[in-house]
């Protein structure tokens, strides 16, 4: 069972606001939040070093980690590929012989 508590990119963003943009202090939103400080601390933090893609969402992943897993998807491939050739240029240089 997953007690944990999961909260929308809304919910980060207007926690994050209240901080940021009507200066009520991180201690006290995080109460009135019932949140941990630390959550709400890295929530700020997050958003500050990239407020576009901040909390993309479950299964969402920023536009930079997409392009990693797709090069990550290609660089496996073309071992894949690179063992193939491998083997057969090892088995017609074997037959040649």
């Amino acid at each position: 069972m997953d007690t944990r508590r999961k909260f929308s990119r809304e919910f980060k963003l207007e926690a994050v606001k209240m901080v940021k943009e009507r200066g009520v202090a991180l201690k006290q939103a995080a109460r009135d939040l019932e949140l941990n400080e630390n959550m709400l601390r890295r929530w700020i933090r997050e958003f500050s070093e990239d407020p576009q893609d901040a909390f993309p969402g479950l299964g969402q992943m920023k536009p930079e980690q997409a392009e990693i897993a797709r090069l990550q998807r290609e660089v496996a491939k073309l071992k894949m590929e690179r063992d193939i050739l491998k083997k057969a240029a090892a088995y017609f240089a074997k037959e040649s012989m």
